[in-house]
């Protein structure tokens, strides 16, 4: 009996070792408690000595409460507090922790900052951070369908063309909720989330050495305007992490810069390059804003940017849509030195040409790192753009079948309406304010340009299934493909459109294989 009782003591003090035993996550959610596995942890047996036990389960439940008080933040999962003291408490015990919980709420309910509903209530750290995959963890799927039904108003709005799924990835659920409701953008709760994720990368950049890793999880939700310029010239490679290396980087890279313009920009008349120059000429101003690249100034340093690249990436040249791809970098990083309201309003007239001057440069190096990763998008016929269009619509067929049958019947080819997609990477299918955000994501993802870009395109294209299936003409159904009503998309649409592209990702990591990670 001795040896028994010895054995029961030794499996109670090892318990946290045992395989399949509950072990404490410090976070809002907790493994579920199931009585039929951990029955024993409540009966209460004569033969244990009641005072000592009751004393020392009471402090480690107030040591686990003290290491995880943020945890509570969330509003949520009371009930499962509840579970976790029934665990090692008696009843006494437990209505105390309850009694404590419902007054620690009530506290919270009155307070202005949390009056949006507990289905509202995010802990700043995950909505930071970029989705982790999908790994089999059932909380990921219970936390979203908990702020679904917590919050019925914000459900109906999100419920539009893209569907989300309760196999979101719970991180992606987050982003969406820092932006999906207009009417809280002004609220101190908001306010509040974006000051803690400004200070985050202002902490982050400050750093003696930047954290690239820990920059990307932040950038997958959004980039603060005030911090995008700095960190878009991290995560395009462009600047290296250590902080005290940036300026001599910058000055040997512009300076570098203004040597190919003064080399080469002059042969732009030469007979073997007017031919590459006319292209860039006629083409920019056919680029979008026009209130932007309409500007001389504007025109001028596109111009430069854009012969300088063909002359030195002679494998591929100038090719149509290329031009689109200097317009963010160019806007992000002028917007340091202006206030605009729109990014498409941007005016450079009050800029001095010293900034003006720089910016081209840094425009030019980071577009450049860009094109490195997809070149043969624009090489001899654009084999990159081929194999993505192909993949686009295997990727379809597998998605929505519905919708792949319903182009094919009507013989629509996704290289009809598709190849833009991929050759402009959607510039021209949604507004550079969409865009912007869209490239903080891309940035933030391994091989965002060449590889997420695909899936993005797949979800932009089931985003219409019901448009898409209305129309029932080869003619229409091709003109609303290349003319999708977006003029109107805002953040909201593209937190959605990423979130639903990050679920395909996952959901079909097998197909296209060339995708497989």
């Amino acid at each position: 009996m001795a040896s028994d009782g010895a054995r029961k003591q030794f499996w109670k003090r090892s318990n946290s070792k045992l395989p399949g035993s509950i072990q404490h996550v410090y976070g809002a959610q907790h493994p579920p408690f199931d009585p039929l596995l951990h029955g024993t942890l409540l009966k209460s047996t004569a033969k244990m000595p009641t005072t000592p036990v009751k004393a020392k389960r009471v402090s480690t439940f107030q040591e686990f409460e003290s290491n995880t008080s943020d945890a509570w933040d969330a509003g949520e999962d009371d009930d499962e507090l509840l579970a976790m003291a029934a665990e090692s408490l008696n009843s006494e015990v437990v209505m105390e922790t309850a009694n404590r919980v419902l007054r620690n709420h009530s506290q919270r309910q009155g307070r202005p900052t949390l009056q949006e509903g507990p289905g509202l209530q995010q802990k700043p750290r995950p909505e930071a951070e970029p989705p982790s995959p999908p790994s089999g963890d059932l909380r990921l799927v219970k936390s979203v369908s908990e702020s679904h039904t917590s919050c019925p108003a914000e459900s109906a709005s999100d419920a539009a063309p893209l569907q989300r799924s309760q196999s979101l990835p719970h991180a992606a659920t987050v982003t969406l909720g820092g932006t999906s409701d207009p009417s809280t953008l002004s609220s101190p709760a908001l306010s509040e989330r974006e000051a803690s994720r400004l200070d985050k990368f202002k902490q982050l950049l400050a750093g003696p050495n930047t954290d690239l890793e820990e920059l990307r999880k932040l950038s997958w939700s959004g980039i603060p305007k005030p911090v995008r310029p700095m960190t878009w010239k991290l995560l395009s490679g462009y600047l290296p992490a250590n902080v005290d290396r940036r300026p001599a980087t910058l000055q040997r890279k512009q300076k570098e810069y203004f040597a190919f313009i003064e080399h080469y920009y002059d042969s732009r008349n030469d007979e073997v390059h007017q031919d590459t120059y006319r292209q860039i000429h006629i083409d920019i101003p056919r680029m979008s804003p026009e209130a932007l690249i309409l500007q001389p100034k504007v025109t001028e340093i596109f111009e430069r940017i854009l012969f300088i690249w063909a002359i030195r990436h002679p494998a591929s040249g100038y090719v149509q849509g290329i031009n689109d791809l200097v317009t963010p970098f160019f806007v992000v990083f002028i917007c340091e030195y202006i206030e605009a309201e729109e990014v498409d309003t941007v005016d450079v007239s009050g800029v001095p040409a010293e900034v003006l001057r720089n910016i081209e440069a840094d425009t030019y190096w980071c577009m450049s790192k860009l094109l490195d990763g997809i070149q043969d998008n624009y090489t001899f016929a654009q084999p990159g753009i081929q194999m993505k269009v192909k993949m686009l619509e295997e990727l379809v067929s597998r998605i929505d079948e519905q919708v792949h049958r319903h182009l094919d019947q009507h013989e629509v080819r996704y290289l009809q309406f598709a190849f833009r997609w991929m050759n402009n990477l959607l510039m021209r299918e949604v507004p550079l304010r969409c865009t912007i955000r869209l490239w903080d994501t891309y940035q933030s993802e391994p091989e965002g340009f060449s590889h997420f870009h695909l899936y993005v395109c797949a979800a932009f294209l089931v985003r219409w299934r019901k448009e898409i299936l209305e129309e029932k003409d080869f003619q229409e159904l091709l003109l609303f493909l290349q003319n999708l009503p977006t003029a109107h998309w805002d953040d909201e649409d593209i937190s959605l459109l990423l979130a639903e592209a990050y679920r395909l990702k996952f959901a079909f990591a097998d197909a296209p294989n060339h995708y497989k990670k």
